[in-house]
C-alpha cells in the first residue's frame, strides 16, 4: 500500500519506481540518465527518477514503452524511503521559468539546465509530473543523494491486463 500523507497519520516519505526486471539489482544506478539525458538532467548525470506513488511511476514508464510491453517483460516496482524529508526541495509549477517544460514534449537544453543546477544544490527534488500534473515525481542525483535513501522493497509487477486487451 501506498503510505499515508504526514497529515493522515503517515510517518514515511517513500519514492516508487518501475524498472525491467533485467535492472532491477541496478534501480538506482542512473544509468539511462547517464547515457541519453532526461527531462531535467543533461547526459552525464547520474539521476535517478522515481514518482510519489506507484500509479506516477507506473504511467511514467507506459508513456514511453507502452501497455504492450509493461504486460508482456517482466518488471519490478521498487519502493525506496527517503531519509530526511526536509531534504527534498518542492518546485512548484509557478517557479519553473518555461510552462511547457511541464506538458509532454521533448525537453530542451534550458530545462535540462534548470534541472542540473537544481539537482546539484538539492539531495532530491520533487517536481510536477508532464503524465500526470497533478502527480510528483521525485529525483535525485546519486552522489548527491549518497546515502539519505534506501531500498524499501522490491516486488513483482503485474500489469492490470485490461490495460492490454486483445485486439477486437
Amino acid at each position: 500500500m501506498t503510505p499515508l500523507p504526514a497529515p493522515l497519520g503517515g510517518t514515511t516519505l517513500v519514492a516508487w519506481r518501475l524498472d525491467q526486471k533485467s535492472h532491477a539489482a541496478t534501480w538506482d544506478s542512473g544509468e539511462g540518465a547517464w547515457l541519453y539525458g532526461g527531462r531535467w538532467n543533461s547526459r552525464g548525470r547520474r539521476i535517478v527518477y522515481c514518482s510519489i506513488d506507484p500509479a506516477t511511476a507506473i504511467l511514467e514508464v507506459a508513456v514511453h514503452k507502452g501497455f504492450k510491453a509493461l504486460d508482456t517483460v517482466p518488471h519490478v516496482l521498487t519502493s525506496v524511503v527517503i531519509a530526511e524529508p526536509a531534504a527534498v526541495h518542492v518546485v512548484q509549477p509557478g517557479v519553473v521559468p518555461n510552462a511547457n517544460w511541464l506538458r509532454p514534449g521533448v525537453p530542451g537544453a534550458g530545462q535540462q539546465a534548470f534541472g542540473d543546477g537544481l539537482l546539484s544544490a538539492y539531495p532530491f527534488v520533487l517536481i510536477p509530473s508532464a503524465v500526470s500534473t497533478h502527480s510528483w515525481n521525485l529525483l535525485f542525483d546519486i552522489d548527491v543523494a549518497d546515502t539519505r535513501y534506501a531500498m524499501q522493497a522490491q516486488e513483482d509487477f503485474a500489469l492490470d491486463t485490461r490495460l492490454h486487451p486483445p485486439p477486437a
